[in-house]
């Protein structure tokens, strides 16, 4: 891992090389995707100067989430575009700014954010949603907010698309500057790469959605990265019971080392796992974060929680057309479900703090990078994804 001294140097040099390669075309290697489930291709594509309102970033870690694999599986056919280049997690140094970007400057530390903030939109400035009217998550998305067009292109000049307002799977990307947010210098930028998604999603779901409190019951459906998130959040939270629920058994492992207390395997089950937990805790849980993607998953994450005051909290991606498996009736027991976007953490604003209470160990996150692997080993890293056996794999570029 890094220290921060060495993460000093990597800025200092970068601040170097941007006054040679600032406003002119990089030439890079990237993981381009061309069809749906394709074995992405690493091969050198051109990366334009940013625009007005954009920067250029150096991209020196990545890793794979579950939302990289269902859109380079092409889940969802709407969403198809390519060539294209996925990726929104990762960690890395400003290269150049475009014009009128003042709060960032060559050398930052910084982190990609898919859900950008603007700050001065009516979204930015409500207390009650993290979303931006420009800049937030938008999978259909395929070119820069400003003008639509791309950044990247193919030595013959065709154009490659962009992803979820990131692409990170380059060593250099273009971002519009409301997506990207500067880090203590000091941070190791190997951990603050998991900023970027997984562990804000899964700890701002626990911290700011549902606002966990000490003593209270959880149940964790969907052990992945984020799932684990929610773990770790839930332990730091101090609450009492916190119940893994997966069909993975080598999750029971991983879980109990970030902090869940008891493991289900639905498979071992004769009877629906709501009404396990619902014996385990005298009624259900307090709070259940359902994070696998399936809606007889969430049914179940629904009805694990306690009658009167049970709230869920939605995080998994679904891409099937069926809509919620509820009956409105069933609300009336009091028993919520809420969505949460980037675990509710406004990026820009609250994720600098964010990474600093990482840095001071209040999270713990070494367990979430399970593997590490360099950049042109790429489809490798995604089989361990697809076959469970990694948590994030780290890319070095």
């Amino acid at each position: 891992m890094e220290n921060g001294n060495e993460c000093e140097g990597a800025g200092n040099k970068m601040h170097s090389q941007a006054t040679t390669t600032a406003g002119k075309v990089i030439r890079c290697k990237a993981a381009v995707a061309y069809g749906p489930g394709q074995p992405m291709v690493v091969e050198d594509i051109l990366v334009d100067p940013p625009k007005a309102m954009e920067v250029r970033v150096k991209i020196l870690y990545t890793s794979i989430c579950h939302s990289d694999l269902s859109a380079w599986r092409g889940e969802n056919e709407a969403q198809r575009v390519y060539p294209r280049i996925f990726g929104h997690e990762a960690s890395g140094l400003i290269e150049s700014v475009g014009e009128g970007v003042t709060e960032l400057k060559s050398g930052d530390h910084v982190v990609p954010i898919f859900n950008g903030e603007c700050g001065k939109c009516a979204y930015c400035k409500s207390e009650k949603t993290n979303l931006c009217q420009r800049f937030r998550v938008d999978p259909f998305k395929s070119g820069m907010t400003g003008d639509g067009t791309t950044r990247f292109s193919t030595q013959d000049g065709k154009p490659v698309y962009h992803f979820l307002n990131t692409s990170t799977f380059t060593e250099y990307t273009v971002l519009d500057s409301a997506c990207v947010v500067a880090v203590d210098s000091q941070a190791p930028l190997k951990k603050m790469s998991l900023l970027s998604c997984g562990v804000s999603t899964g700890l701002g779901a626990v911290w700011n959605t549902a606002n966990v409190q000490a003593e209270s019951t959880v149940a964790v459906f969907g052990l992945g990265a984020v799932g684990l998130a929610v773990v770790e959040g839930a332990r730091a939270r101090g609450a009492s019971k916190i119940i893994g629920v997966d069909i993975n058994p080598d999750k029971r492992t991983k879980g109990q080392a970030i902090g869940i207390t008891d493991f289900i395997n639905p498979n071992d089950l004769d009877k629906p796992v709501h009404q396990e937990i619902r014996e385990m805790t005298g009624g259900g849980v307090h709070y259940s974060f359902e994070s696998a993607g399936n809606l007889e998953v969430l049914r179940e994450a629904f009805l694990s929680t306690h009658d009167g005051w049970g709230l869920t909290v939605v995080l998994g991606i679904h891409p099937s057309p069926r809509l919620l498996p509820l009956h409105p009736m069933e609300l009336f027991d009091g028993r919520r479900i809420v969505g949460s976007v980037f675990g509710d953490f406004k990026g820009k604003t609250q994720l600098p703090a964010f990474a600093k209470q990482c840095m001071s160990g209040e999270v713990k996150l070494d367990e979430f990078i399970t593997h590490e692997l360099p950049f042109n080993n790429i489809n490798e890293a995604f089989q361990l994804l697809i076959d469970g056996k990694s948590l994030r794999c780290l890319l070095h570029l």
